[in-house]
């Protein structure tokens, strides 16, 4: 059963890695259809990445309230209005609109989707079953990837559709469809989200404890259930002790920590291949229908190393994958830097680099920020805190998504891959100093080391 609610709950991570990628295929086709400059580009880009704000702004709130659930019901119909509106919009403004509120969407499920796996999960593989979420986004994002080169293709070829709306949105304007197959799976991951069990850890908050045996009964044993249960309770008692827990030095630590992992994230440069790598494959001599081929490449290569992380992470831990990782991520946005500045950068060795690139950041800086961001905080405030966190990453994402084409056009692509380097540093220091190891210890001792930096403070 603990399989099945973890993949239940990581569709919301392939919704939004189709939902933050498949832009990256639509890009200069609507810049062509609209006229947009770069500011307007970028706004494009980033209009999601603003409603991923708004959304996570009131998803801590909400789920605290209302409990894991429904708000991640709220989310699944949020991808598909999006979808479904995308598909038949009639100008730019309306466009935006709709993107707004997939965004919406992505950005209540990246907070929603990893905590409710990580308060189902027995300690033991906690990691890999939160990895599991990173994974699905990765494969979100190389479906998009892959719909993006397959929908170009077929436009091209003799019309398939007799409807003239439906040539219209596969053949005529294909970026329609591009964005609109989104509602496939958004109307999947409703469905399932109706089948499965408010969280647990939620439930005993609010008094229910009878639910919340039957959960964990039926996931983890009855005998683990009752200590386990037990354990929370402990630590909600602790909780109230403090009448400002989030103010408390230990959380206040922790909220830095998730904090920063989560901006640095998207300042390492991830968003550039992801939103931008069809433009800067152009840049570097590929056509168009050549650089969507080379993002089902790199889709392949971020999915691939993933798995690696959700092998290794419960038992290398947290801190070796995002140390050796970034370090990867550091050595080749330096060398792909270097590439565009000697004019070397047409051809197989920019994409090498790339690949590793993605390679370094799929198996450590990827899964490693989720996994910690969903078991660090206390379970009173974990929505809240996972909230602020959840919403610096899609500040970080929304900056990144407004500066890239600015970035590209004004200092070039190689000061642009150096800028992302330079953040590598911070990310390891952190990393090492900041970060506990936190394989194999359940979610109660976690919030226990934080509020024990309180009492040594």
């Amino acid at each position: 059963m603990i399989l099945w609610l973890t993949i239940t709950a990581s569709l919301g991570g392939l919704l939004f890695g189709y939902d933050t990628a498949v832009i990256s295929g639509t890009l200069s086709m609507v810049r062509l259809q609209f006229g947009l400059n770069a500011a307007l580009e970028g706004w494009y880009v980033s209009s999601a990445l603003v409603g991923c704000i708004i959304g996570v702004s009131f998803a801590g709130w909400l789920s605290d309230k209302n409990g894991r659930k429904k708000v991640l019901l709220l989310a699944a119909t949020l991808f598909l209005v999006s979808a479904i509106g995308c598909s038949l919009i009639s100008s730019f403004s309306t466009l935006v609109l709709y993107r707004l509120l997939g965004g919406m969407g992505v950005g209540i499920a990246s907070m929603l989707s990893p905590m409710y796996i990580s308060e189902i999960a027995p300690p033991k593989i906690r990691g890999k079953l939160v990895a599991l979420y990173q994974f699905a986004i990765t494969i979100g994002i190389l479906f998009s990837f892959f719909i993006n080169a397959w929908l170009l293709n077929q436009s091209t070829l003799n019309d398939f559709f007799i409807n003239n709306k439906l040539t219209f949105i596969f053949k005529t304007e294909v970026w329609r469809a591009m964005l609109g197959m989104e509602s496939i799976p958004a109307i999947i991951f409703f469905l399932l989200v109706l089948l499965v069990p408010e969280s647990p850890r939620w439930l005993i908050i609010k008094g229910n404890i009878k639910r919340a045996k039957q959960t964990l009964v039926k996931t983890i044993g009855e005998s683990d259930a009752i200590i386990e249960i037990k354990d929370v309770q402990e630590s909600l008692e602790t909780e109230k002790k403090s009448k400002n827990l989030i103010l408390s030095p230990g959380i206040k630590l922790a909220l830095f920590l998730g904090v920063a992992l989560a901006v640095l994230q998207q300042f390492t440069g991830i968003d550039a291949i992801i939103y931008y790598g069809p433009r800067i494959m152009e840049k570097a001599g590929f056509g168009l229908s050549d650089a969507l081929d080379s993002q089902v490449l790199i889709g392949t290569i971020n999915m691939l190393f993933t798995l690696l992380a959700i092998w290794k992470i419960d038992k290398f831990g947290r801190k070796p994958l995002l140390l050796a990782g970034t370090l990867g991520m550091f050595i080749s946005l330096v060398i792909i830097g270097m590439l565009f500045l000697i004019n070397q950068a047409e051809g197989i060795l920019l994409l090498i680099f790339i690949l590793i690139f993605i390679a370094s950041f799929a198996f450590s800086l990827g899964p490693v920020v989720w996994v910690i961001l969903s078991e660090i905080y206390p379970t009173r405030i974990r929505g809240r805190a996972m909230a602020i966190a959840t919403m610096a990453v899609w500040i970080g994402t929304a900056i990144i998504g407004q500066l890239i084409p600015l970035s590209l056009d004004n200092l070039g692509p190689a000061f642009t891959f150096w800028i992302f380097a330079l953040f590598c540093i911070p990310t390891i220091w952190i990393g090492w100093k900041i970060m506990p190891e936190t394989k194999g210890k359940t979610l109660e001792s976690i919030e226990k080391y934080w509020l024990e930096k309180k009492l040594r403070k």
